[in-house]
């Protein structure tokens, strides 16, 4: 490193998965044009893998149809020297598991309800697009996102909420035996019924798991979490849901019929498009006057993030894809990114995290690459302080002189 791919300059590996491996790159162009983007790119010996060659390709022909600030975005597809990769946006932030992870360490124990709902309010709008999204004959794409969690929700250091991880989506480009492989796809904690049984889904499953995330970060719990895979989906498929009120008395009970539809375990009974649920949250932060905004959730991620995002600005800052290594290789810069991965097995995805610490060392949280994790574990904190009645604006994070910490267990919030 730094090695050249095509038009782009390599700048360093950031992990290596069972069917990919990722890149932060520079991409030249004339005049002295650098941009600094992810690259994903087919394990040189899979070249030949022919389905591997398809998932790359149907991941970047579904990215490339969806153009929206809620959703990461494709700049390229190609191959050179016989490696196929893909192009994608470099988004500089943190994705939620990450940044309940640093709550905790720095002894911060609620999700303040502003910023929840500005990030599942960001959600909606990128499934509401996708999933309305028509091809260039006007007909409908279908696409499914099939994975919808913590890992796969990214939120920028600027505010911004970002969907990630097209790499298992539903597209009506898919032929059948694509879409009914017979394996679960997705993460088990956060499958709608009808996709842990295995059967045919469509949006209203997306939905279903936006409103187990906005559950969660509203009441701190987790919603599914059996011993085993097996338990999981049990609870999911055959158990009565417990209501965000049978943990916190005092949950505003507009919210909670927002939750408990998108909820409903008959997919005619919830809400019917990622837009319909949008709206309901929006009318609850009007007439409830709840603090949304992007810059309040920009300071928020400053507060917790503030050493690691004044180092990422230093790397940005470098002119040339040689000075960015060796300022992340030399300087200890920091440079946090996030990308969607490859599994090997298709059982599960994550947002890759990768932080370069001093001097050049990889800090890798894979999270699933190998489909250890399928159940997409997020850590939860344990107490629950009470909601404010009404809601108003949370109170100022205080971050702990030794914060920073993470848990080494791959999984989140308890």
């Amino acid at each position: 490193m730094p090695s050249r791919l095509g038009k782009y300059t390599l700048v360093r590996k950031l992990a290596t998965g069972g069917m990919a491996e990722l890149f932060v790159a520079v991409q030249n162009g004339a005049f002295g044009f650098e941009k600094l983007v992810v690259i994903k790119r087919i394990l040189p010996a899979l070249t030949g893998d022919r389905t591997l060659v398809e998932m790359l390709l149907h991941e970047a022909r579904t990215l490339a149809t969806l153009s929206h600030p809620n959703i990461v975005q494709i700049f390229d597809v190609g191959v050179a020297d016989d490696n196929y990769f893909i192009a994608m946006e470099h988004v500089h932030g943190e994705d939620l598991r990450s940044i309940v992870r640093q709550m905790k360490a720095q002894g911060t124990l609620e999700f303040p309800i502003e910023h929840a709902l500005s990030v599942v309010l960001g959600v909606c709008a990128g499934l509401a697009y996708a999933h309305e999204k028509r091809g260039l004959d006007g007909a409908p794409l279908n696409i499914v996102h099939r994975d919808i969690s913590p890992q796969n929700v990214l939120v920028a250091h600027a505010g911004e909420v970002k969907v990630v991880d097209f790499g298992i989506a539903q597209s009506e480009a898919m032929s059948r035996e694509e879409t009914k492989s017979g394996r679960l796809k997705g993460k088990i904690p956060y499958m709608s019924p009808e996709q842990a049984r295995g059967g045919q889904i469509d949006r209203r499953s997306d939905i279903f798991a936006a409103g187990v995330m906005l559950f969660e970060l509203t009441t701190g719990r987790r919603l599914f979490k059996g011993t085993s895979e097996y338990e999981t989906i049990e609870l999911i498929c055959d158990r009565d849901y417990p209501r965000p009120s049978d943990v916190r008395s005092d949950y505003p009970p507009e919210l909670e019929a927002i939750v408990m539809r998108a909820l409903a375990k008959d997919r005619e009974d919830r809400w019917q498009t990622a837009r319909d649920m949008q709206s309901a949250l929006e009318d609850f932060v009007r007439c409830e006057r709840v603090p949304v905004s992007t810059i309040a959730l920009s300071q928020f991620m400053h507060s917790l993030f503030a050493d690691k995002i004044a180092k990422t600005e230093l790397v940005q800052g470098s002119a040339t894809s040689d000075a960015v290594a060796a300022e992340i290789g030399a300087e200890g810069g920091a440079l946090t990114s996030r990308a969607s991965s490859i599994s090997p097995t298709a059982t599960a995805r994550t947002v890759t995290e990768v932080t370069v610490a001093s001097r050049g060392t990889l800090v890798l949280g894979l999270g699933a690459l190998a489909g250890l994790v399928v159940a997409g574990e997020v850590l939860w904190w344990t107490r629950q302080p009470p909601l404010p009645t009404p809601i108003a604006p949370a109170a100022a994070v205080h971050v702990a002189p030794d914060g920073g910490a993470r848990s080494a267990d791959g999984g989140a919030l308890k």
